[in-house]
């Protein structure tokens, strides 16, 4: 086994210190040592645990304290009868890669942060392992742009544009390039990503948008 990094010993240790400033908080001194006074404390700080108490740990799902419990949510059949499915219509996306953006813009996370960042940025240590906006480009396409790693650019959409530095790897697939959202003003991805929606649960389209990829010749980014 690989030790612990130290950033991660760190958060470890604090998480078992708030633990204990919440036990006192509440009188529970020292909840660990016993497992009945954490069972207590566990549905006052999380309230979505409230009716799984101790004495009750061999029920399978959380209930009202008064019900007696059962062991599994279905037996035998389901409470409505069958099971019900929902054939989900498949819609392609709005917006695909052409002659003008030739490449697919997908989002997400990096490993050191957390959605827009407001927090991990202020930490030392996660700035350390991920201090820059970076845009992930393969290599094949690098190489047809003539762009180096850690070179700025510019990535354009037909609704804004983002600064960032190119970090060319093969995590992700010629055509494609991908960026995260955790860095605010010109570095922030969603300045590009298109507004259309989801028709049932609403959602943007995040995850594909046409773009294109310039260098800007500027450094841009330093949180």
């Amino acid at each position: 086994m690989h030790p612990l990094h130290p950033l991660r010993a760190g958060l470890c240790r604090g998480a078992g210190q708030s633990a204990g400033w919440a036990a006192r908080g509440l009188g529970l001194h020292r909840p660990g040592r016993h497992p009945d006074r954490s069972g207590h404390a566990v549905p006052v700080l999380r309230r979505h645990y409230a009716g799984a108490a101790l004495a009750r740990r061999s029920a399978a799902l959380a209930a009202d304290t008064s019900h007696p419990g059962t062991p599994i949510l279905h037996m035998g059949h389901f409470s409505r009868g069958k099971g019900k499915f929902h054939l989900a219509e498949y819609l392609p996306p709005q917006e695909l890669p052409d002659a003008d953006y030739p490449l697919l813009l997908t989002t997400g996370r990096v490993l050191p942060h957390w959605h827009a960042g407001e927090m991990t940025r202020r930490v030392p240590g996660l700035l350390e392992l991920y201090p820059q906006p970076l845009v992930e480009i393969s290599p094949e396409d690098a190489a047809r742009l003539h762009m180096a790693d850690k070179q700025p650019l510019r990535l354009a959409s037909r609704r804004g544009e983002m600064q960032a530095l190119a970090h060319v790897t093969d995590r992700v697939p010629p055509g494609v390039v991908f960026g995260n959202f955790h860095f605010p003003g010109e570095a922030n991805v969603n300045n590009l990503t298109q507004p259309a929606l989801d028709p049932v649960a609403k959602i943007p389209e995040f995850k594909v948008c046409a773009v294109r990829v310039v260098d800007s010749g500027t450094r841009t980014g330093e949180p």
